[in-house]
């Protein structure tokens, strides 16, 4: 009988993960002098899209100037961390193949039952929070990968309660969602 391989496996070790992104922050503090995140990559987007269409808005507002510069002067924003962003979707594919799941997941039964079974609803949900969780990381000045990860390798004290921050909300949103019973119907 054959034992399968951590990679091959549906559900992937936690260690496992984190020590591999222990050892992608090492690479990247190493290699490019940078802090794993993603956040910024779609500020830098907009930015350029935003300086195709008004260069004269983009080149007044200071937060477009400090993330990627002015038109004479542009800061690079085509760089790995925008390319870490693109290819998430791909390795999402790739561990769901290597691990032998269908890549579309179902509605979970929670869901369906507090909330119906419209994916649509789920998808608006989703996009709602991806957009508020956006705008809650620039505020902060970076995202979970940069604060969790990064600044948790690190050993930074903002860090440090911005994670035990992020679990608590998540905590007292899963309860305002489902409520303390939520559980009973999974």
């Amino acid at each position: 009988m054959t034992t399968p391989s951590a990679l091959s496996k549906a559900r992937w070790s936690p260690y496992l993960v984190g020590a591999l992104l222990g050892v992608l922050s090492v690479i990247t503090f190493a290699t490019m002098d940078k802090a794993l995140g993603t956040s910024t990559s779609f500020v830098q987007v907009a930015g350029v899209a935003e300086r195709a269409i008004a260069p004269e808005h983009t080149d007044a507002n200071a937060y477009f100037v400090k993330t990627i510069g002015t038109t004479e002067k542009p800061k690079p924003w085509l760089e790995w961390q925008l390319a870490l962003v693109l290819l998430m979707p791909v390795g999402a594919w790739l561990g769901s193949r290597m691990g032998g799941t269908k890549f579309r997941e179902e509605l979970p039964d929670l869901w369906k039952h507090r909330f119906g079974p419209s994916k649509a609803k789920r998808a608006a949900f989703a996009f709602l929070g991806g957009a508020v969780l956006l705008f809650g990381a620039r505020l902060a000045g970076g995202c979970t990968s940069g604060h969790s990860l990064s600044g948790g390798l690190q050993l930074a004290v903002s860090s440090w309660i911005f994670t035990a921050s992020m679990f608590a909300a998540g905590v007292a949103t899963a309860f305002a969602l489902y409520g303390r019973k939520g559980a009973d119907h999974v």
